[in-house]
């Protein structure tokens, strides 16, 4: 089937569009539309049936010291029904045991059919995922809301800033200069990525390396596009998800509790037995007797009534011996451990995890979102010094969005004239947003835009009255209001100052953003942030200190270089600022009527414009870990528990985020300890299993839900109590699979907490 097998990230958007019959400039007709539709089906994931009620109370009891019960309740029930009857005494009171045992098991019945019932929520929670409508081309008409199961493979679908993907597609073309997709829950990425309608080389690449694919239920954070759909349903990746979170809910094993219990039970009831046994055969001579002739008994004397007396002493003995207080008694203290996690916001989905915890021999931690926060965060500042080649250096505390968060180390609150230039170029040259909703604050647009925004209302504004105003609204709390984008009053004042006139889009080959702006005065500036090396490369000037301009020299330079390969070796990203102010034909630029609009029409061209910068600095970025993470691993490790980072990002940021969190020392070599998902699994089963034997940490990037799933299983199949941490889709199959999911919860998907709905919920 096209739709599922064709490697369509491999060839060109002519070849794709011949292989699903579609003109790209018209779409598909309803006559193929109603074809591919008894091909493929509806563009939805499928309800996985789950058990019948019935067949959920019968799973209850199907456990050793469960059945125990049973058997001693119907036979307390029994001899005292018996005794009932002999003494001419019946009444309801002397049925309380039987009853009691009863009562017990209905109620952990109950339970047990009530967790289950809500586990198989993850599957429901991807179709959330999905989109309900798609911008579509058919028969040469835009349909702008047509549902999204109604698209076939080949439909022409545009995509927007804001859309949610409504199916696996190629992108066929670009209707803006650059195209990013937020698909860090699918794929593990810290970053959005940037898509391209370039075919890629290879064939047989991990699902981040498909840079002109996009996939069901990732987020367009930047740009404009028009997509062909490859594959919808089930044979999307989400698709692939689903089914292998219903495969891991199949495979589902009994918790090393459960274990245990059933281990128990099956002693109890051979010592029992054998002790209820020797109790009746004691007592033969009450009830059976014979004399000896020879060798052969005589005269043989049997009592089938105190035969029966004595058998009904040996059972009674039975029922006493059994304990029936146990399940409530482990329920119970199950229940309170619970209550106590609760308290560290740790909500525990099922009991019996309680214990699984206490038993985990290794821990599997995704990295984005779990052992970072996921949010953008700029950690250093870098500005020039009074003189070329000096350069200061600025740390920024915080890994929020929140402007609340931190502030910045070494500050004298006092802007000069270069701290202004890289707060007003981090203010105007953005596009990003800062949305509020309860309790949290979260980006929207490009994370790392959303992360400048807050640095700017950390430095402030230079203007004292503006700057006392901005601060009193902060403190009656007017820029926040619950659903709305956040008020960020330095950006506000950084942008009134300055009428932004013109964009030049970032692209892949100049790897820079522009915008061009107009003060008050009506001068034109062009102000740029993009990638160190290029920035440098097309600056003609620097700005030092107290604002005064010079010609950039080799030692500056070289200065500035050095300080990016620190930065870069400890995971940090780092996007420099530069300006420039004679524009030549663009000083009167004003919009699409001056002569020379024509000139940003092609994105050719940007790369003159923004050539002879003025360099002004250097922010470094991360994706921060946890500050609980460092203090965490060296908990596990004097509790003898082996952890293990498994994360879709990169290998050299993988790596750098270890070290950092104390799993790996600085330093330390990583051959035989750093893996991407696809050469551990190229290794042969044997090398696999010594790689995850041993005791020190290790870490695998590049893993996609297969990989994480694989690891997992091989761990369990090693006799290993493993417990997965995650918080997005791409988790979710391990989650199911693990001794113990553990859903990172308030900026986790729903996916992954359902996921974990036999587990935990941080």
């Amino acid at each position: 089937m096209a739709g599922s097998s064709f490697p369509a990230w491999s060839r060109s958007v002519e070849q794709c569009a011949t292989e699903f019959g579609v003109d790209v400039n018209r779409g598909l007709s309803e006559k193929i539309i109603e074809k591919k539709r008894e091909q493929y089906g509806w563009n939805e994931l499928k309800k996985v049936d789950g058990k019948p009620i019935w067949k959920l109370v019968l799973e209850q009891f199907d456990d050793l010291l469960v059945k125990i019960l049973l058997v001693a309740a119907f036979v307390s029930f029994f001899l005292t029904y018996i005794d009932g009857e002999q003494s001419g005494e019946n009444g309801l009171t002397a049925y309380v045991e039987p009853l009691v045992i009863f009562l017990i098991l209905i109620i952990n019945a109950a339970v047990g059919v009530w967790q289950e019932s809500n586990a198989e929520r993850a599957l429901e929670a991807l179709k959330e995922m999905q989109p309900e409508h798609a911008k579509v081309l058919r028969d040469g008409e835009l349909i702008p809301d047509l549902l999204a199961r109604e698209l076939v493979p080949g439909d022409i679908v545009e995509l927007r800033v804001g859309d949610k993907v409504p199916a696996d597609m190629r992108v066929a073309s670009l209707q803006t200069t650059t195209f990013r997709v937020e698909q860090s829950s699918l794929t593990g990425e810290s970053q959005a990525v940037i898509k391209t309608p370039h075919a890629v080389q290879l064939e047989d690449v991990e699902l981040q390396g498909k840079d002109c694919m996009v996939f069901s239920g990732t987020t367009v954070v930047n740009g404009c596009c028009v997509c062909i759909v490859v594959s919808t349903g089930m044979n999307t990746e989400i698709g692939k998800i689903q089914a292998q979170i219903h495969e891991a809910s199949l495979e589902e094993d009994d918790t090393p509790l459960k274990k245990k219990l059933d281990e128990f039970g099956e002693r109890l009831t051979l010592v029992i037995g054998v002790i209820c046994v020797l109790v009746w055969i004691i007592n033969y001579k009450y009830f059976l007797s014979w004399e000896w002739k020879g060798l052969l008994p005589t005269n043989i004397k049997f009592s089938f009534e105190k035969c029966t007396y004595y058998f009904e002493i040996a059972v009674a003995l039975a029922v006493a011996a059994i304990p029936e207080g146990l399940p409530a008694v482990i329920t119970t203290c199950l229940a309170l451990g619970t209550s106590k996690m609760a308290q560290k916001n740790a909500i525990v989905r099922k009991l019996p995890s309680v214990e699984t915890l206490g038993c985990t021999t290794v821990i599997c931690s995704d990295k984005t979102g779990t052992l970072t926060t996921n949010q953008m965060s700029v950690m250093q500042l870098v500005g020039i010094g009074p003189v070329p080649g000096s350069i200061r250096d600025f740390y920024v505390e915080g890994t929020t969005y929140s402007p609340y968060d931190g502030g910045i180390l070494g500050w004298s609150g006092i802007l000069d004239r270069n701290l202004q230039t890289i707060a007003e170029i981090a203010a105007v040259c953005n596009d990003a947003g800062i949305a509020y909703k309860g309790t949290q604050f979260r980006a929207t647009g490009l994370p790392t835009e959303a992360a400048l925004k807050i640095l700017v209302e950390k430095m402030g504004v230079p203007n004292v009255l503006a700057q006392a105003k901005i601060d009193q609204q902060r403190d009656s709390g007017e820029h926040l209001s619950d659903h709305s984008m956040v008020k960020l009053g330095c950006c506000e004042w950084w942008n009134l100052n300055q009428n932004r006139v013109a964009t030049l889009e970032f692209d892949r080959s100049r790897k820079s953003m522009g915008v061009i702006v107009r003060n008050a005065i009506g001068k034109n500036r062009i102000l740029v942030k993009g990638a160190v090396e290029n920035l440098l490369e097309r600056s003609s000037f620097l700005q030092l200190k107290d604002g005064t301009v010079v010609p950039i020299d080799d030692f500056s330079r070289d200065s500035l270089l050095a300080k990016l390969n620190m930065m870069s070796s400890k995971s940090l990203r780092c996007l420099a600022f530069a300006f420039k102010e004679e524009l030549d034909e663009f000083d009167t630029y004003n919009g699409e009527n001056h002569p020379a609009h024509q000139i940003l029409l092609d994105p050719v061209n940007y790369a003159n414009l923004e050539s002879d910068l003025i360099f002004a600095g250097i922010v470094a970025l991360q994706d921060p870990p946890r500050q609980e993470v460092k203090k965490a691993i060296e908990d596990c490790r004097e509790a003898g528990i082996h952890v293990m980072v498994i994360t879709g990002d990169n290998k050299n940021t993988a790596e750098a985020i270890c070290r950092e969190i104390g799993l790996f020392y600085e330093g330390e070599d990583l051959t035989g300890k750093s893996f991407t998902g696809r050469d551990f699994l190229a290794l042969s089963p044997e090398k696999r299993i010594k790689v995850l034997s041993g005791k020190s940490g290790q870490v695998f990037s590049r893993a996609e839900p297969k990989h994480k799933q694989e690891i997992v299983r091989i761990l369990k199949d090693a006799g290993e109590v493993v417990a997965m941490t995650g918080d997005g889709v791409n988790d979710a199959p391990a989650l199911k699979l693990a001794d113990i999911g553990i859903a990172m919860g308030i900026a986790g998907t729903e996916v992954s907490i359902d996921s974990s709905a036999s587990n935990l919920f941080l």
